[in-house]
């Protein structure tokens, strides 16, 4: 007789995730589940809650820590393509605090809980309040305004005048100067850090004052500094006038076009501006004086015909010079024009490149200029000059010095009838700028009413002596006093 085997009652095996929490989130959402269903997903939470603990883990193993905190959780969770969670930071994880069961209810198990912090008010008003710093944020200031970099806390502190490299270099080149040098538009190579300089001694206590600087000149700099000035003005160890005008002009062409030279700038422009003091402090009478102002002005052009140099800086160490030449009083004979003449394109040059970036410039001098051509006890050279400048500002410069200004009734009252110098060239070559001459001249009539009032103008507006000779080409007047006319 076989016996009937006896089945043992199945126990329901419960895991660390309860069923009661599954029936719990139903009922937050009006769902009903039975125990069975129940049962299942409490089953499956506990299984994903294993796997992405698992994978933190890793996480953690391979960060070399032994603390699971928050971000490999979210790792873990990326790791799975779930969605991590939000509002949990690691650096500042939450402290949780268990609370046990009811003794009534022993199988509902402890409940963990975040504790809130209890904040004392009478505290936090006897505390002193922490104000916040401001925020970082962009503002625009001016860097430099015309060259010139204002004084304000975004910019750097300038260094003072002391420490420059050019008062320095001027130190240096004014003691031949005062000494009995044969040649004195030509200063001393400035000194190196290999090759000291001939008043290091004078010079060593103020040095210790002043902060090191910050640019030296390297050897070869040094070296084609020396043959550039030697070439340009030396005649000495040259064996012909052929040989020193070949130098001079190889000199010119490496400042026109060789790249590399703006550390020389500052010796270069100072050495100009010295070379022409010393040139017209003594009259400026000598043909060699001549011949060195020329050369000085073709080295003003060169400097601003070169790409590669920022002339801007320099821009008000190079007026002076120009000006200087153009506005002197007494130049050599055989070179007065001609010196005014450059130094009046040189001018125009200036202007022309500069003038856009510098909107003051062209009327700081035209100021200048029409100051030296009006003012009383100028002399004829000074005037010719302030002419010749007008041509190279432009058409309206003239206009407004020349006729509007006075200037041409000022010449006019200083010459002879008949008088044909140099200052009258310039200005019936001013007068020639703003209207060409007719090719077949009728000479304005006095006995015409229309003729009668040009002439009276021309008188007003130019005075009797260039009156009488513009008023023999009535096209000419008419377009000198009025800027039109057909020629």
């Amino acid at each position: 007789m076989n016996k009937q085997k006896v089945k043992a009652p199945q126990t329901q095996l419960t895991g660390l995730y309860k069923a009661e929490s599954i029936r719990d989130v139903a009922e937050l959402v009006n769902a009903t589940v039975s125990d069975t269903v129940a049962s299942a997903l409490a089953s499956d939470v506990e299984y994903r809650i294993h796997q992405v603990v698992e994978e933190a883990a890793r996480f953690m193993r391979h960060a070399k820590r032994t603390t699971l905190t928050t971000s490999d959780i979210d790792q873990a969770l990326r790791v799975l393509n779930i969605e991590p969670l939000y509002g949990h930071f690691p650096h500042n994880p939450p402290t949780f605090r268990r609370a046990h069961p009811f003794p009534q209810l022993p199988a509902a198990g402890p409940v963990y809980f975040v504790e809130d912090e209890e904040i004392d008010f009478e505290r936090v008003i006897r505390e002193d309040k922490i104000t916040l710093p401001k925020g970082v944020n962009w503002t625009a200031h001016w860097l430099a305004v015309e060259g010139v970099q204002p004084l304000i806390p975004e910019n750097p502190p300038a260094f003072p005048k002391e420490q420059d490299l050019e008062p320095s270099l001027s130190k240096i080149s004014a003691s031949p100067s005062k000494s009995n040098n044969t040649n004195p538009g030509f200063p001393p190579t400035p000194p190196g850090s290999d090759r000291p300089s001939p008043v290091q001694p004078a010079r060593k206590q103020t040095q210790q004052q002043q902060q090191q600087v910050k640019q030296v000149l390297s050897r070869e700099l040094q070296l084609y500094y020396n043959r550039l000035t030697t070439a340009l003005l030396s005649t000495s160890n040259s064996n012909s006038k052929d040989d020193f005008f070949t130098k001079r002009a190889a000199a010119l062409s490496s400042l026109r076009v060789d790249a590399g030279l703006q550390p020389l700038l500052p010796y270069l422009v100072r050495w100009v501006a010295e070379g022409v003091v010393n040139a017209l402090r003594g009259g400026g009478q000598g043909e060699s004086d001549g011949r060195t102002l020329t050369t000085l002005l073709d080295v003003i052009c060169a400097i601003l015909d070169n790409p590669t140099l920022f002339v801007e800086p320099y821009l008000h160490q190079l007026l002076p010079p120009i000006l200087s030449t153009l506005l002197h009083s007494t130049l050599p004979q055989s070179f007065a024009t001609h010196l005014r003449t450059i130094s009046a394109q040189t001018l125009s040059r200036l202007l022309t490149q500069h003038s856009t970036t510098y909107p003051s410039l062209s009327p700081r001098i035209m100021k200048t200029l029409l100051l030296a051509l009006i003012s009383p006890g100028k002399s004829k050279g000074t005037r010719e000059g302030a002419i010749r400048g007008l041509m190279g500002v432009g058409k309206e410069a003239i206009r407004k010095g020349l006729i509007e200004g006075g200037g041409a009734k000022v010449v006019g009252s200083e010459c002879m009838p008949g008088e044909n110098s140099a200052v009258v060239d310039a200005a019936m070559a001013a007068f020639r700028m703003i209207q060409q001459p007719s090719i077949r001249p009728v000479r304005l009539d006095p006995n015409s009413d229309e003729d009668a009032k040009a002439i009276i103008q021309l008188q007003e507006m130019l005075g009797r002596f260039f009156a009488d000779r513009v008023s023999g080409d009535g096209v000419w007047a008419r377009g000198v006093l009025g800027g039109t006319g057909d020629s």
